[in-house]
């Protein structure tokens, strides 16, 4: 299936039925009264988180969504029956904007989360409504409300805990493969991965994270060269990033620690709150290094790129060092999980404090 990360839709609820103006008609009943009854509200339109979607492609070729408006109301105080509601499934992480304002209405965070995006229009009121002891043959009714118009952007941001960076062909969708059950596409050219690829990474029972890879940067991709800069919006909802460098490039020419800070550079450029998220060093290939040579090889890299944060050394092929890894990172994402939760303060009703009673004056002996 095509990835698509982003989709302008037009939507609308449907319009309430208008209310009736009509008069009981019965044989004996000279003055039988009103018995209009009111229109049936529009439909809603809903959106809904399924956690099985991971693409806005739906959205692409189907802009226009419209609710069913209600019935208008009838004689014999006969109401009319509601506009049927539309739902409109949505991947996990997508972000509903307005596309004119730009303001951002919803979030769907959450699998099975509903949202109402457009609230269908009331019903207008039949005569039966404007009886009164004075007025007892009313031919007052209401027209039914308009319902809710708009146009809205939607984007997706996938919800990951941790997500890959690094140059075409680090090794970056081997690493994926390696850890989790996903199986992006893999090959010896530069951008192999063109969307981003989401993979479960179990460290034991009951114990997780999700991890992921997006198409690799290059030098100006936050001025438009390459692909990656389209898919780093899919990085700001992570709780680490992991920068893999390839130890063992094909060309001899190529300089491993101008490619990482050329890589750094631009993630800057892009998004400052990205650039301060926690970010490890990943150094891959490393089954293609003679074991004499990579210590040396290692300390020169770490020197020459001036890295004070957390180094680890990984063959994602032969995934020589990817099962420490993985541990350090369920560690540190855990970490961060149990930091953004609010405490849980037990309250124990014996020890709660007791308001202060009134003493009232002593009454006069």
């Amino acid at each position: 299936m095509k990835f698509v990360d982003e989709a302008y839709i037009d939507i609308a609820a449907g319009d309430g039925g208008n209310g009736c103006v009509s008069f009981r008609h019965e044989k004996y009943k000279e003055f039988g009264g009103p018995n209009g009854g009111d229109g049936g509200r529009g439909g809603h339109v809903f959106a809904v988180a399924d956690p099985n979607l991971n693409t806005l492609v739906d959205y692409r070729y189907s802009r226009r969504h419209e609710a069913k408006r209600g019935e208008h109301g009838m004689g014999s105080d006969m109401f009319g029956a509601a506009g049927g509601d539309i739902t409109l499934k949505m991947p996990v992480g997508t972000i509903i904007t307005d596309a004119e304002t730009g303001e951002v209405l919803f979030e769907l965070l959450e699998p099975g989360e509903v949202i109402t995006i457009a609230k269908g229009g009331d019903g207008g009121f039949g005569n039966l409504r404007f009886k009164s002891a004075i007025n007892r043959a009313p031919r007052q009714k209401t027209p039914g409300w308009p319902g809710d118009k708009r146009s809205l952007k939607l984007e997706l941001k996938v919800l990951a805990d941790v997500g890959l960076l690094g140059m075409p062909n680090a090794g970056k969708s081997t690493f994926i493969t390696a850890v989790s059950n996903a199986r992006p596409k893999i090959a010896d050219y530069p951008f192999t991965t063109l969307h981003p690829n989401l993979g479960v990474v179990r460290v034991a029972p009951e114990q997780s994270f999700v991890i992921a890879d997006i198409p690799g940067l290059i030098e100006g991709a936050s001025e438009g060269a390459g692909l990656g800069h389209q898919f780093l919006r899919h990085l700001q909802r992570t709780r680490l990033l992991l920068h893999i460098i390839d130890m063992a490039p094909f060309d001899d020419s190529v300089d491993p620690v101008a490619q990482a800070k050329a890589i750094v550079g631009e993630l800057k450029k892009y998004d400052k709150s990205l650039y301060d998220k926690p970010r490890w060093l990943v150094l891959n290939k490393l089954d293609m290094v003679p074991l004499e040579e990579r210590a040396e090889r290692v300390a020169d890299f770490v020197k020459r790129f001036k890295w004070k944060g957390p180094v680890f050394q990984i063959s994602a092929l032969t995934r020589e060092g990817c099962e420490s890894l993985i541990h350090a990172i369920y560690g540190h994402v855990k970490k961060q999980q149990v930091a953004e939760q609010a405490p849980v303060v037990e309250f124990d009703p014996r020890f709660a404090e007791m308001p202060e009673m009134p003493v009232e004056p002593a009454a006069p002996q």
